[in-house]
């Protein structure tokens, strides 16, 4: 699979951490959409601590919104890739304030409804907090299940899109969005970014848009320098965000070309492998920070000098390699 090509880590890490930024799908939660323990108590420790934490996601904010809220966030949510940014509300049913939206244009938008559908993927509209699908399509639930909001049915989804939306989202099955991936650049070149934030889903954003972009916009409005971002992500539309920042982590289920180029690989979802990350950088003291850092780069190292030679790669760094002492000092 040919994805895009390698983007040189732009920064080099510094500590302490003080910007965490966090995918959720995949990278915080599974299938089951909930936040383990582990993970709720080294993000609220952070937070405690003053580090800011923002989750960079591509659903719509209102849906991370939930996740932000049971890890007691109070930084501003990216969405949509980058495309929406929106302040944390002051309650979880309301939608923040709006900081930042760069929509597709509206043409551009109802051709890759129109090419997605003549290979084979059913399309939808994302636009601010709204999924619009097609009037019969037979997953509604699903998706409105997953993003927890109700969707849009609409008659016409080309006719619908008169103006610029957020996103368009192509679902096909597994394999089907990466397979046609280059494909999709070459044919939106300069005037949408095509990238897969999941195995089922091809998306269409505005020239520009990613999450590497926006942490950056995050980062700038913070006053904290990239080289003291924690980014931790999955997919191929984590890939800018992982490269942009000091810190970036690629969950070890990341495809090749994202594990390629982030410094470190977390232990696995299951392990609540972000949370590990979190504590063994962002709680512990310098020396044991610097100490899991080292540790972490050249497992990550190891993993790619194997990968690199066709032998399988390397487990990610364990717990016992690298966890500070919970005795740890500041």
């Amino acid at each position: 699979m040919a994805a895009r090509p390698f983007v040189a880590r732009s920064v080099a890490p510094e500590l302490p951490i003080r910007l965490i930024a966090l995918d959720i799908d995949g990278t915080l939660v599974d299938d089951d959409l909930v936040l383990g323990d582990r993970t709720v108590a080294a993000v609220h420790q952070a937070v405690h601590r003053g580090i800011r934490v923002s989750l960079v996601t591509g659903r719509m904010t209102f849906s991370a919104i939930r996740f932000a809220e049971t890890l007691a966030l109070t930084d501003p949510v990216i969405g949509y890739q980058g495309a929406l940014i929106r302040e944390m509300p002051w309650r979880v049913d309301r939608t923040g304030r709006l900081l930042r939206h760069r929509p597709l244009d509206p043409a551009v938008a109802r051709r890759a409804v129109a090419w997605s559908r003549a290979r084979g993927l059913d399309p939808h509209v994302n636009h601010l907090e709204r999924l619009v699908v097609r009037a019969d399509d037979p997953r509604v639930d699903d998706y409105s299940a997953f993003l927890g909001t109700r969707a849009t049915r609409a008659p016409d989804l080309l006719e619908w899109i008169q103006r610029p939306v957020t996103k368009i989202v192509a679902f096909g099955p597994p394999g089907l969005p990466i397979s046609i991936l280059e494909e999709a650049r070459a044919a939106f070149h300069g005037e949408a970014d095509v990238t897969v934030a999941h195995p089922r889903y091809l998306e269409f954003i505005a020239p520009g848009v990613s999450k590497g972009q926006a942490v950056r916009w995050l980062a700038r409005r913070a006053g904290v320098p990239l080289a003291n971002v924690l980014a931790i992500g999955d997919q191929l539309n984590d890939l800018e965000m992982l490269t942009a920042v000091g810190h970036g982590t690629a969950m070890p289920s990341a495809p090749e070309a994202v594990s390629a180029v982030a410094r470190y690989v977390a232990p696995p979802l299951a392990e609540e492998g972000a949370a590990q990350v979190i504590e063994w950088l962002a709680l512990s003291g310098p020396r044991r920070a610097a100490a899991a850092s080292r540790t972490m780069a050249e497992a990550a190292s190891a993993r790619r000098d194997a990968a690199a030679a066709s032998v399988s790669p390397a487990a990610s760094v364990s717990p016992a390699a690298a966890a500070p002492s919970r005795r740890s000092g500041s």
